[in-house]
């Protein structure tokens, strides 16, 4: 039995074989207990950015060397989510997710207490597998404790709308405890957060895995990681030193093949990592797409207002994280309505309204100009910017995880896990890039504006260019409404 059919039954909710038709208290439990470690996971990403000159001087950092701060972190959390997907259905989610806060508590604590560059690096790298660890873990706990449908869809957009909360509160947060503490805050904050879920989750989280253990996939699992690890730093390598990067092409063609080894493995496994139909499938293509995305653009947007903020209109640091603070309102107003929006008109619809928004959004940007009267547009603008965009976040979690039975729960959210860390990681390098070949060697406020107006309208063609893909290839059933 689940932990969606105890709850339910427990609380007399329904009958033997129907769906919960609304939360139960251990539900809610549940619910806060697996969001507050996935906006625990979310604030990681971002909360060191402020910090990081900070952190360099503190512990010897050259500047060729800071990148690794964020870079080791990311390289993790992107190669082995797939992997620990696939884990977490073969061998416990439960049991993966507890293992994976223990070892980010254990790395936040040493990552606090860091005397030397190679202590950050090792608890940084340490940090990024628990992520990987934990956020597929976790999303397949979710997706298995409630039913496709309403609550399902409820539960994914409360966990969206947190997740991009919490990138934006990293930001402020990370700003706010290194002015008024130290940049070791960052890390120590994690402590408390990951000793109070772990207290919490056993007495309320049910081991789910399936009743025959499969062989895992090994060779499969090499080279989708190995292929992860490549690419991901290929696209940093190149948003650090360009495109013509040596190093970063060699690095993107390996990553490219080794994927493309994968899934020859995959079609021939006899207990695959990732079975080709699963791949194949329509819901699982340009559901991923749309996700890949909508984290791509709204993480490089930040990206590139942030360079708007402090290198046009001369804000400081902590200034410009806390402008964010209205997208993060907008991811939360997102998030929140994300479930009604999909249960009124569907989710290939509500992709698309997304979209629609965010690029109309992000658009209007193109227009910001050089003084500070330009902050309401940049305010109204990553407001509604930021409620579009959770619209397609939730849509697409939707989207990738429906249709799929539960023992498959943990490789779909592996997936969209996957998905999401490349869509992050991808975002700033690219824009960076783009950014970059107008700006040239004189950065002056005006070289600055022009980059970061060309790096907009890139950003804006990707998000319609997702629409449209959506529209046209993704097929999806309308939820009914409860």
């Amino acid at each position: 039995m689940s932990v969606v059919d105890e709850a339910a039954v427990s609380g007399g909710v329904r009958e033997a074989g129907s769906p919960p038709v609304r939360m139960t208290g251990r539900l809610r439990l549940l619910l806060v207990v697996l969001l507050v470690a996935q906006f625990m996971l979310a604030v990681d990403f971002s909360i060191l950015n402020v910090a990081l000159p900070v952190i360099g001087k503190g512990l010897g950092f050259s500047l060729s060397n800071l990148q690794w701060i964020a870079t080791s972190f990311a390289l993790c959390a992107a190669g082995f989510t797939l992997f620990f997907g696939r884990v977490a259905d073969l061998f416990g989610r439960r049991r993966l997710f507890l293992v994976g806060l223990a070892l980010l508590g254990i790395s936040s604590l040493v990552g606090g207490l860091a005397t030397s560059p190679g202590m950050l690096i090792a608890a940084r790298i340490a940090q990024g597998l628990a992520t990987a660890a934990v956020t597929p873990a976790g999303l397949s706990l979710l997706t298995t404790s409630f039913p496709e449908g309403p609550l399902r869809d409820k539960a994914l957009g409360l966990n969206g709308a947190l997740m991009s909360a919490g990138f934006t509160t990293g930001a402020i947060l990370g700003g706010v405890l290194t002015d008024l503490l130290s940049w070791r805050w960052s890390f120590f904050i994690n402590v408390p957060v990951a000793l109070a879920v772990l207290v919490i989750a056993p007495g309320v989280i049910k081991e789910s895995r399936p009743d025959q253990r499969p062989k895992l996939d090994i060779p499969g699992a090499l080279t989708v990681t190995l292929g992860l690890l490549a690419l991901v730093f290929g696209l940093t390598r190149a948003g650090e030193n360009g495109w013509s990067d040596t190093t970063a092409l060699i690095s993107l063609a390996a990553g490219l093949l080794l994927l493309i080894a994968f899934y020859l493995v995959e079609s021939k496994a006899p207990s695959p990592l990732v079975p080709v139909t699963i791949l194949k499938r329509p819901t699982v293509i340009w559901g991923n797409l749309a996700g890949l995305i909508a984290f791509l653009t709204e993480t490089s947007l930040v990206f590139l207002m942030t360079l708007y903020l402090q290198e046009v209109l001369d804000f400081s640091p902590l200034a410009a994280g806390l402008s964010f603070g209205v997208l993060g309102i907008g991811t939360v107003i997102g998030g929140s309505l994300a479930a009604k929006v999909i249960a009124r008109i569907g989710t290939k619809a509500t992709l698309i309204t997304g979209g629609l928004l965010q690029a109309a959004a992000t658009g209007a940007l193109f227009t910001l100009g050089d003084t500070r009267t330009s902050m309401w547009l940049l305010l109204t603008a990553t407001f509604l910017g930021g409620i579009g965009n959770m619209l397609v976040i939730v849509g697409f979690m939707v989207t990738a995880t429906s249709g799929l039975p539960d023992h498959e729960q943990g490789m779909a959210t592996g997936l969209a896990t996957m998905t999401q860390q490349i869509g992050i990681t991808m975002g700033t390098p690219i824009m960076s890039a783009i950014a970059t070949t107008q700006i040239g060697t004189h950065t002056t406020h005006t070289t600055v504006l022009d980059g970061v107006g060309l790096a907009v309208l890139v950003n804006t063609a990707l998000v319609l260019a997702g629409t449209l893909t959506t529209a046209l290839f993704l097929h999806t059933r309308k939820t009914p409404t409860p």
